[in-house]
């Protein structure tokens, strides 16, 4: 990537490896791993920075088969089962997860890494309300949990770079036309 910082003269990717070593907790990170395009720099930063880690893709039951498929490439990610699938969940709430009500990511997706430190490859570009947080921070649910995003300033153009660059591996959806991918809903 050549977007060089004013500063520091470091590219995105340095700075990212950099953010990743400064907040290196001594059991290491727990690194959330969904299969999309910013989960795939993460984990390659993450590689690169040469911190501890552990990566976790937390199964929703209802993300599309080509993503599952393609997450099962990676040795390193463990697969976290819920107890309860997405249809038992809608049964137990009487209500299919909506825009206002979503239940569903705060039980499926949010409920690991407990009294560790997350590493997330959410960004501010991806929504406004994404835009309001922060590189690190703790979890506004649960105080027992801190997020590092280390590509929190990326653009999506950083990130396809990025991939790009370093000829990553990413999910057949993207070349289909998604701009992201995830749970059916």
């Amino acid at each position: 990537m050549s977007n060089l910082d004013l500063f520091s003269g470091k590219d995105k990717a340095e700075i990212a490896i950099d953010r990743l070593q400064a907040f290196c907790p001594p059991e290491g990170y727990y690194v959330a791993f969904s299969g999309g395009k910013d989960s795939v720099v993460i984990l390659d930063l993450v590689k690169r920075s040469g911190v501890k880690f552990d990566a976790h893709y937390n199964v929703t039951t209802v993300d599309p088969p080509e993503l599952v498929r393609f997450i099962k490439t990676f040795p390193e990610v463990q697969f976290n089962y819920p107890e309860m699938s997405m249809w038992k969940l809608i049964v137990n709430k009487r209500m299919p997860p909506t825009r206002i009500a979503r239940y569903c990511c705060t039980y499926l997706k949010e409920t690991n890494g407990a009294h560790r430190f997350v590493v997330t490859g959410v960004r501010w570009a991806e929504s406004y309300g994404r835009s309001k947080r922060k590189m690190v921070e703790a979890c506004f649910k649960d105080d027992r949990r801190f997020y590092v995003r280390p590509i929190i300033d990326w653009s999506t153009e950083d990130v396809w770079q990025y991939i790009k660059s370093r000829n990553l591996r990413y999910c057949s959806l993207y070349d289909e036309g998604f701009d992201r991918i995830g749970c059916i809903g």
